[in-house]
């Protein structure tokens, strides 16, 4: 296979490790399997994908991407309490650190994160987890190869490291 750097439209397959600015490991897939983006799908935050295009298999990368480049500064008034019962059926399905697409007072949708649950209470934030964080990136290439025209059109990589239909 004849190297290929990182461009729009090429997938990129990775180890990472990402740690906060005290070195807390806050991710990592090491140990388990790498991960692979479509170059220029916004797949990965802005800022480390800037530092990984140009880049080829065997290449290592260490990058710090400020809020801005990676999950935005903290904007919203931070967590708020909500009753768990407000979930329904759904209430089992909470846990700390999760996702969830809601509609906003204007009927369009948001994602919050959970960020505590107490007793009958859910603390949810519209900013996500890592907002307002230095991100710290040790990154590994692994592969970089041709992105398929299903890929391309999708916006995402298929199969191994990639989306799953």
């Amino acid at each position: 296979m004849s190297d290929q750097i990182i461009a729009d439209d090429k997938v990129a397959v990775i180890h990472y490790t990402l740690t906060d600015d005290d070195g807390k490991v806050l991710d990592s897939s090491f140990g388990g399997p790498p991960m692979a983006f479509l170059a220029g799908g916004q797949n990965i935050v802005p800022g480390l994908e800037a530092a990984l295009m140009g880049k080829t298999n065997g290449d290592k990368v260490s990058v710090v991407v400020a809020p801005a480049d990676g999950y935005g500064d903290r904007t919203g008034p931070g967590p708020q309490s909500v009753k768990k019962s407000e979930f329904g059926k759904q209430a089992s399905n909470l846990h700390e650190g999760r996702p969830l697409r809601m509609k906003a007072s204007d009927g369009s949708d948001v994602t919050v994160w959970v960020t505590k649950m107490e007793g009958s209470r859910v603390w949810l934030d519209a900013d996500h987890p890592l907002a307002g964080k230095n991100l710290h990136f040790e990154v590994s290439i692994l592969e970089v190869r041709d992105s398929s025209e299903e890929e391309r059109a999708h916006r995402h990589v298929h199969g191994p490291g990639g989306h799953h239909h």
